[in-house]
């Protein structure tokens, strides 16, 4: 299975097509009405304390990703700010989700494994952005294939889509992200995102 690289930037009527993880073919009926609501919600951070502790504890981790892939200046001259606005997409999308809340590290291994952090990356299947979002989706919820490469956005979908099938795989993570990647039944992706987790992202 091809994983991902970094996709140079692209016009929309043009792919650059990188051979990232392949996505999901993301097609389950139930998808359309949670991804729907997602992108329609906002609520983010309650917690002060648990910001703060937040970016001291991954941003440092983010910027190093960062600092190895060349699209950092596309998010933001500021490493820093770039890495602050994905993790703040991260943590607050993960814990809208019961199946995610409190497990936001699982989500930045997913990105790291998707797309190393590229949000302009784009797999052989067409998927979009940090989470590999199918291009699809924008068309079924009256958005534009470019809203895709908006970062909060992308992670709100992304989450959306993981929880839901966490949720109909019963917490069961290496069933739940082999249906994210279109790989259900077998081990190389989840081994890959959970080894991910383990090293890079855990606390």
């Amino acid at each position: 299975m091809p994983w991902p690289i970094r996709a140079a930037p692209f016009l929309l009527a043009g792919l650059a097509i990188a051979p990232a993880a392949l996505a999901d073919g993301q097609r389950d009926p139930g998808l359309r009405q949670v991804i729907s609501e997602a992108i329609s919600s906002s609520n983010c951070f309650e917690d002060k304390y648990d910001e703060i502790v937040w970016y001291a504890l991954m941003q440092p981790r983010v910027e190093r990703r960062l600092q190895q892939q060349p699209t950092d200046l596309r998010l933001g001259a500021d490493l820093g700010a770039a890495a602050q606005r994905i993790l703040h997409a991260v943590h607050c999308e993960s814990n809208k989700h019961l199946m995610l809340r409190g497990r936001p590290q699982l989500v930045l291994a997913l990105i790291d494994v998707e797309s190393s952090f590229d949000p302009f990356a784009v797999s052989s299947a067409g998927a979009v952005g940090l989470m590999q979002v199918m291009p699809f989706w924008p068309r079924k919820l009256g958005l534009s294939t470019r809203d895709l490469l908006d970062v909060e956005l992308n992670v709100r979908m992304g989450t959306s889509i993981l929880a839901y099938y966490l949720d109909r795989e019963r917490g069961d993570y290496r069933r739940a992200l082999g249906r994210y990647n279109g790989s259900l039944g077998r081990r190389s992706y989840p081994d890959l995102v959970l080894g991910r987790l383990h090293s890079r992202w855990q606390n």
